[in-house]
């Protein structure tokens, strides 16, 4: 799925990874999770010069999801806290996960069975859990698909927070050149390997999408 793949990417930054489908960008971020396992290569995550294993909050596209699942919103954030299923949801516990809810604009959905959300609700809810785990590592698979403009904006806002605060590195896959030109502050280009890799206001942005998405004489809103 990916080629001759080499990055680094520095503490607190928010990075956007754009690509057509099958470019390996979900393949990417699972490898950086330790979910895949790599035939060649590897990944190295590290603080000070010292290898370490950060706390990851990894929120995967929705169609690889069961939401059959018997659970409520708030349940399902409790769950990135505590790392396990828990028992029961209630005083701190509670109120760290409904904060994280409220974070992303859905708080009122804290009651919500799970296999009652739209898929914008969901997404939603999804990121709050891995909000919640004041996650250093952040690891978001299309976090605004399927979200309408509202709750778009919630998750876009709580990802600038994030940033601003320098609470935790966070990589994007995502199809919004919106979000890559004005929510991040890098953005890579990939098709099995890397085409771009620089500032969302580099010239050379407009061309690399033409030969990833192979359709060089389309222009696309790049400043």
């Amino acid at each position: 799925a990916l080629e001759s793949l080499s990055l680094r990417i520095p503490p607190c930054a928010h990075v956007a990874i754009v690509g057509p489908n099958g470019s390996g960008k979900s393949t990417l971020l699972r490898a950086i999770a330790g979910l895949v396992r790599l035939r060649r290569g590897e990944v190295r995550l590290s603080r000070g010069g010292s290898e370490v294993r950060p706390s990851i909050g990894y929120v995967p596209q929705r169609k690889s999801l069961d939401l059959r699942f018997p659970a409520l919103s708030i349940e399902l954030v409790a769950s990135g806290i505590l790392r396990r299923w828990p028992a029961k949801v209630g005083g701190h516990l509670a109120a760290e996960s409904q904060r994280a809810l409220e974070r992303v604009g859905a708080g009122h959905l804290a009651s919500r069975s799970v296999a009652l959300l739209s898929g914008g609700e969901l997404q939603r809810v999804l990121l709050a859990r891995a909000l919640a785990k004041q996650a250093e590592l952040l690891l978001l698979d299309e976090p605004d698909t399927g979200i309408d403009a509202e709750g778009e904006e919630a998750v876009l806002k709580a990802l600038d927070d994030l940033r601003q605060s320098g609470g935790a590195t966070i990589l994007t896959v995502t199809h919004d050149l919106d979000l890559a030109l004005h929510h991040a502050d890098r953005c890579i280009v990939l098709n099995r390997r890397v085409l771009f890799d620089g500032s969302p206001l580099d010239p050379g942005l407009r061309e690399a999408l033409g030969m990833a998405f192979g359709h060089g004489r389309h222009s696309h809103p790049v400043p």
